[in-house]
């Protein structure tokens, strides 16, 4: 049986635009970001970095976002160093980011977004996003390397832009990226629904029969909804035939 949470059938659902500025988002969500219940943040000590992703998040989705200066922990120099922080409250933007890596938006358990292979444009903007979370730029030659332990997500990526890729056993892989991986012919357009999939499957754990009783009559109506032959009770989908 369809099912959705009825309450949030109520909230404020985004349109989401593809293009390089999601990508970006994206991008740099699964490198740096944090996905909560509500709420899509990135802290990072670039203030450059932060500014793009906030732009990049307002340009693709039209919730407003902002940096704003905080403090984090470094373990290393033991000490507090300044930052920059970018964070919207929002639970649609939250899950759908969700859906986009597989449900689990850990670092170490998200699947590759396939919904970034929509175009080109939008892959470059993963790319980058990714890169400026989780990569360097090389000094003496044109591309970038990113670093992950989520061997996965690597491999995965290194099959689209046809790279040779060695995980590490043990400790953070590294994947090379060359500015000219374009060359290789490997990309694919893939068309994935940007959007959210709101319904879910729900059990049916019983079935109960009733029986009319009394003496007076009754009639029962059927009837068929058309375009759509479809509503919803209490969250769950209902399909009126007639």
């Amino acid at each position: 049986m369809a099912w959705t949470p009825p309450r949030r059938l109520c909230r404020t659902r985004l349109t989401i635009r593809p293009g390089y500025e999601f990508g970006y988002l994206v991008g740099a969500t699964c490198a740096d970001g944090t996905v909560g219940k509500n709420y899509v943040s990135l802290i990072v000590n670039d203030e450059g970095f932060a500014a793009r992703y906030a732009a990049c998040l307002t340009a693709a989705t039209g919730l407003p976002a902002r940096l704003e200066p905080v403090t984090r922990p470094s373990g290393f120099l033991q000490r507090d160093l300044p930052g920059f922080r970018v964070r919207v409250v929002s639970s649609y933007l939250a899950d759908v980011l969700r859906q986009y890596v597989g449900g689990d938006a850990h670092h170490m358990r998200q699947g590759f977004p396939r919904v970034v292979l929509k175009d080109l444009a939008t892959f470059e903007g993963f790319l980058d996003g990714y890169a400026d979370g989780d990569g360097f730029r090389h000094k003496h030659w044109p591309g970038r390397t990113v670093v992950s332990a989520n061997v996965p997500f690597l491999a995965e990526l290194a099959a689209i832009i046809g790279a040779r890729f060695t995980p590490l056993t043990g400790k953070a892989s590294q994947l090379v990226i060359t500015d000219r991986w374009q060359r290789r012919g490997t990309f694919v357009a893939e068309e994935h629904s940007v959007h959210l999939v709101e319904r879910q499957s729900a059990t049916v754990s019983e079935v109960r029969p009733h029986t009319a009783t009394g003496a007076k009559p009754f009639t029962l109506y059927t009837y068929r909804l058309d375009p759509h032959p479809g509503f919803l009770v209490n969250g769950h989908l209902v399909r009126a035939r007639g």
